[in-house]
C-alpha cells in the first residue's frame, strides 16, 4: 500500500530528473476570488506535465530483466512522453500505443525521446486494450498511467514540493482523470497536514471519477467527450478511487466552456500556456464554484501544458468574441462602386478595425444587383460593438449578425 514513506522514497529516486516546478502567486486571480492562490506549474515540468514523476518511478524501479525485454503504455499524450523520457534514461525499448486521431505534435513528442509509436483504436480505451494484449504477446512491461502504486507514488511527489515551500494552506486544489495524481497527492497532503482540504476538480465531459466518488464504488462512463484530454478518462481505478474517498474532501466538475475561459486567462494573465487538464483549477475558481474560500489560501496544480495549437486557436477565437474584443457580421450592399468604401469607412469613423473582409455577389439567397459582405472586426468591448450596430442600423446596412 501506499504510504508518505514511498512517496519520500519516490521523490529520492526521480530528484535527478524532474524538474522541482515553480509555486508562484498569482496576484490577479488572487484579487478575482479574494482569496491567495498559488499556482504550482507543472506545465513547466520535463517533457511538459507531471506524468513524468509517475513514469519515472515506476521505470526506475523495474527489475535488469524487465528492462531488458522492454515496456509499453498506452496514452494520448503527456504519459506517453514520461515513459518514453524515462525509458531512453535506463536504454530500455518504449512502445507507446496512441489513438488514431492523437494530434502530430503529441506523437512526435513521443517519438522524440525514441519510443516507437503505434496509432491503433478511436480512443484511449481502444488503444489501452490493444496494447495490453501486444504487451503480453512480446514479453512487455505494461506501465499503467495511474493504477499502480509506484506511478501513484511519483505523483504524489508534487505534493511534497508544495508543503515545503508553503505548508500553511487551506486547500489544494487538483486535476482529477483516472486519479493517480490526487491519490498520490491526497495521501501526501493527509500525511503531513491533515488539516488541508483536498479538493478535485474533473470535467463534466469525463464524469467517471466524479460519479464513482460520489456514490462511493466505481462506475464507468459509455463514453467521455472533452477538451481536456489529458483527464478524459472513460473507467474508473479502484485503486486510485480507494484513496480519494480515504483522502480527498470534494471533487467538483467544470465544463468545456469554463475550461476554455480558464486557459485564456492562464494565457493573457499569467503568461502561460496550460491544457485543458491542468486548466480545471482555475476554471472552478474563476466560475465560482468553490463557495467559502474568501481570505483563504489555496494551491492550484497546472497539471500540464501540452496544448494542442490548433485547439488553442480555436479557444482564442472564441474567447475574444465572447468577450466583445471581436466582432462578426454580415450585411447587404447595392453592388456597384462607392457601396463598399462608403461601407468601410463608417467602420473607420467608428475605430472599428476589420481584419477579415469577404464580398460575395454571387449568393443564390441575395437579389440581382446585391452583394453580401461579410466582416470581421477587432472592437473595444459590448458598448463598442452596440456602437457599431446602431451606426450601422442607422444607415440602413445591418440586415444580419
Amino acid at each position: 500500500m501506499l504510504n508518505l514513506e514511498k512517496i519520500y522514497e519516490a521523490r529520492e529516486r526521480i530528484k535527478d530528473v524532474v524538474v522541482n516546478t515553480p509555486l508562484a502567486l498569482a496576484p490577479y486571480l488572487s484579487e478575482l476570488c479574494e482569496c491567495e492562490v498559488y499556482l504550482k506549474k507543472e506545465n513547466l515540468q520535463v517533457t511538459g506535465a507531471f506524468k513524468i514523476r509517475g513514469a519515472y518511478n515506476k521505470i526506475a524501479s523495474l527489475t535488469l530483466e524487465q528492462h531488458a525485454s522492454g515496456v509499453i503504455a498506452a496514452s494520448a499524450g503527456n504519459h506517453a512522453q514520461g515513459v518514453a523520457l524515462s525509458a531512453s534514461k535506463f536504454k530500455t525499448k518504449a512502445i507507446i500505443v496512441m489513438p488514431e486521431s492523437t494530434p502530430l505534435t503529441k506523437v512526435n513528442g513521443v517519438k522524440y525521446y525514441g519510443a516507437e509509436v503505434i496509432l491503433h483504436g478511436a480512443n484511449y480505451d481502444e488503444a489501452y486494450a490493444y496494447a495490453r494484449e501486444y504487451g503480453e504477446k512480446h514479453s512487455l512491461t505494461f506501465i499503467h498511467p495511474f493504477e499502480d502504486t509506484k506511478v501513484i507514488a511519483g505523483q504524489g511527489t508534487v505534493a511534497l514540493e508544495i508543503l515545503e515551500k508553503c505548508e500553511s494552506l487551506d486547500a489544494i486544489i487538483i486535476p482529477v482523470g483516472g486519479g493517480g495524481l490526487i491519490a498520490g497527492m491526497s495521501e501526501a497532503i493527509k500525511a503531513i497536514n491533515p488539516e488541508i482540504e483536498v479538493i478535485g476538480v474533473s470535467a463534466c465531459g469525463a464524469p467517471a471519477f466524479r460519479e464513482s466518488y460520489d456514490q462511493k464504488t466505481a462506475i464507468d462512463s459509455t463514453h467521455v467527450r472533452t477538451i481536456a484530454d489529458g483527464i478524459a478518462v472513460r473507467d474508473t481505478s479502484n485503486i486510485t478511487l480507494s484513496y480519494a474517498l480515504k483522502n480527498v474532501d470534494k471533487i467538483i466538475s467544470v465544463d468545456d466552456e469554463e475550461i476554455a475561459s480558464a486557459i485564456l486567462f492562464l494565457l493573457e494573465k499569467q503568461k502561460i500556456v496550460v491544457e485543458g487538464a491542468g486548466a480545471v483549477g482555475v476554471a472552478a475558481l474563476l466560475h465560482k464554484k468553490l463557495p467559502n474560500i474568501k481570505n483563504k489560501k489555496i494551491a492550484v496544480v497546472l497539471s500540464g501544458g501540452n496544448m494542442d495549437v490548433t485547439l488553442l486557436s480555436v479557444i482564442i477565437e472564441k474567447g475574444l468574441l465572447k468577450s466583445h474584443r471581436k466582432m462578426k457580421l454580415t450585411v447587404t450592399l447595392i453592388d456597384k462602386p462607392g457601396s463598399l468604401m462608403r461601407f468601410t469607412e463608417i467602420l473607420e469613423n467608428l475605430n472599428a478595425n476589420i481584419v477579415h473582409i469577404a464580398y460575395d455577389r454571387t449568393s443564390v439567397s441575395l437579389d440581382y444587383g446585391d452583394a453580401s459582405v461579410t466582416v470581421h472586426m477587432e472592437t473595444k468591448g459590448k458598448e463598442h460593438q452596440k456602437t457599431i450596430e446602431e451606426a450601422l442600423k442607422s444607415e440602413g446596412y445591418l440586415r444580419e449578425l
